[in-house]
């Protein structure tokens, strides 16, 4: 088997860089794993792609959670919720076709990039300290987006982060290291789900993780570096790639 690492290994540094800002890598390493690998199973490729992330975002976390602080007593209950809710999405499929969500998720994500464009000091500093109430809400909150990345997926990270920033009030940095808890432990879930449902590619995907990990680190030194501002602008850019890429998919 002739594996292009000129494309995997640049396609998974690209993609650690992008997702420790505001998510998104797997536009970039899922696209660059069919290519390469077009006569295998999606369930083989989609666990080698979190293998791969996984790296990327456990380092991101890593250095964000020494930089940043996470407000731990809502973000561990929103982790354990969107735990439950990955797994609830996942048994959903069985009973709804994914590709009904797609025109839902254009919807979503249209309403998500207008409001954060015309809101243009949204997510740039914390509006409120936490509230009573706001660790069943985050729950809750935990619960839906892990619903959704169970069952669909695309987007999840943005939604995160958007979540975080407009219900909660962070501030983009802290909102994005926030959504890398979840991110790293519903990653984790979804390697236990693929590995135990087909094969994974663990000699590819651990090198590809060496090149998100990597990438992670620029990533989170460009977000930590330039703040809330540099993180708003990437996250809308992520957003408007992911509307195309659905309406393309559509249509």
């Amino acid at each position: 088997m002739t594996i292009d690492w000129f494309i995997l290994a640049p396609a998974a540094f690209f993609a650690g860089m992008v997702d420790a800002a505001v998510g998104g890598g797997g536009l970039i390493q899922i696209p660059a794993l069919l290519s390469t690998f077009p006569q295998t199973a999606i369930p083989t490729l989609f666990g080698t792609n979190k293998l791969s992330s996984i790296a990327g975002t456990g380092a991101s976390l890593w250095r964000y959670a020494r930089a940043v602080r996470i407000p731990w007593r809502l973000v561990l209950p929103a982790t354990a919720a969107a735990l439950v809710g990955a797994w609830l999405g996942a048994a959903l499929v069985a009973w709804m076709p994914r590709e009904a969500m797609r025109p839902l998720v254009v919807i979503m994500m249209l309403a998500v990039a207008i409001y954060t464009f015309l809101r243009k000091n949204l997510g740039q500093e914390e509006t409120h300290e936490p509230r009573p109430g706001d660790t069943w809400r985050g729950a809750l909150f935990g619960l839906v987006i892990g619903l959704y990345d169970g069952f669909f997926g695309p987007g999840t990270g943005s939604f995160l982060i958007f979540g975080f920033v407009r219900v909660f009030g962070m501030d983009f940095v802290r909102a994005s290291a926030s959504a890398k808890v979840i991110n790293f432990a519903t990653n984790l879930s979804a390697i236990a789900f693929f590995a135990s449902h087909g094969p994974i590619l663990w000699t590819i995907g651990l090198i590809m993780a060496v090149c998100n990990l990597a990438g992670a680190q620029l990533g989170t030194h460009l977000a930590l570096k330039h703040g809330a501002g540099f993180i708003r602008q990437a996250f809308l850019g992520v957003v408007a790639i992911l509307i195309v890429k659905q309406l393309i998919e559509i249509l």
